[in-house]
């Protein structure tokens, strides 16, 4: 079966391989690429794979993932991105093992990932949730009520 590349959310196991940063830079390459054929950033392929095209972009920016052991448990510290109960918007966190120091530096490791991303075309907003931890609210630049 052939490898399909999968930029890494940070809930899955970490990426291995010796060729990972190669496949990155292909995938990041053509997303670019969508971006120059279209006329649009981000892209409608972005918009209808959040996730994804976010992930991507963070990964393309030299930003570690978290990642996950099979058996659900945290091994590595770096940014998690998942779905957000609103649509066009996802959520990135901060996360790592217990010990990690993950919640100390989240502040700052989630305004760097903020500044990528404000780089490729997406606004990203930092707040505060449940148990004082922070996140990022991502979403199209220009799409906010007062980016209108």
């Amino acid at each position: 079966m052939a490898h399909v590349f999968e930029p890494a959310t940070g809930d899955g196991e970490a990426a291995r391989g010796r060729d990972r940063s190669a496949e990155v830079r292909v995938a990041f390459d053509g997303m670019l690429q969508i971006r120059r054929v279209t006329g649009a950033a981000p892209a409608a392929w972005e918009l209808n794979q959040m996730v994804r095209a976010i992930a991507l972009t963070l990964e393309a920016a030299g930003i570690p993932p978290s990642a996950l052991d099979a058996s659900g448990a945290r091994t590595a510290t770096g940014y998690r991105v998942r779905p957000s109960d609103r649509p066009r918007m996802v959520c990135v966190d901060w996360l790592g093992p217990p010990g990690s120091g993950a919640a100390q530096e989240e502040e700052a490791k989630l305004t760097e990932c903020a500044a990528k991303l404000a780089d490729r075309g997406w606004e990203a907003l930092l707040y505060r949730g449940p148990r004082r931890r922070r996140f990022l609210e991502v979403e199209p630049a220009g799409s906010s009520p007062s980016g209108s």
